[in-house]
């Protein structure tokens, strides 16, 4: 069983419909409980860093998140999600993170040219650095779909794969058991359906 963490931030109902096309069972829960008996922990996410790492604070999800990512339990953050398991975001100011990956997040703007569009939206190549169990079902060069102004950066260590924007912007970010992806894997077709099949076998690190 998934356990989509529900802390008021982003559309679950694309991703909760994406595991039930590929026969994966998830549950969409604010309890902790609930996520402590789950195999696997999806932190999905759009809008604002700090009013994300706030309302994890608020419901002490942050806690269960990082305790069970010690316990060697898979989770996998899916774009803002992705961003907030990294040290800390320069989003409106700057904020803290959940601390699991290193490296931090920055926006786009004054980076990339200026002749690009921002937020970067549309379908982009990956291009991957290392091998890893996310990419079973996928291959270097395959498209996904990616909508974020910010990207991370300082994180050689967890980088699996970018994009080309310019700049090489971080997609796909893993380290033992906890991974990323900035682009929505809910909204890529069948490459993202691959990455969350790759995602539903990966096992406990402990």
């Amino acid at each position: 069983m998934i356990a989509i963490v529900d802390y008021g931030i982003g559309n679950l109902f694309s991703v909760v419909s994406s595991f039930k096309y590929i026969g994966a069972d998830a549950v969409v829960t604010s309890d902790a409980e609930v996520i402590k008996k789950c195999d696997r922990i999806l932190l999905p996410g759009v809008g604002a860093f700090g009013d994300a790492a706030e309302k994890l604070r608020q419901t002490g999800l942050d806690k269960v998140i990082i305790e069970e990512a010690k316990n060697g339990k898979p989770i996998m953050g899916i774009c803002l999600g992705m961003q907030l398991l990294f040290e800390k975001s320069y989003e409106y100011g700057e904020h803290n993170g959940l601390g699991l990956l290193k490296g931090s997040v920055i926006g786009m703007q004054g980076v990339i040219d200026e002749k690009l569009q921002i937020p970067h939206i549309g379908y982009n190549a990956l291009i991957f650095k290392k091998e890893h169990p996310l990419f079973k079902y996928i291959k270097n060069g395959d498209y996904v779909y990616f909508v974020h102004s910010y990207y991370a950066v300082d994180c050689e260590d967890s980088l699996l794969a970018y994009a080309e924007y310019d700049k090489d912007i971080t997609a796909i970010v893993a380290k033992d058991n906890v991974m990323g992806c900035q682009f929505h894997p809910e909204k890529s077709g069948e490459v993202g359906l691959n990455i969350l099949r790759a995602f539903c076998e990966m096992e406990s690190t402990k």
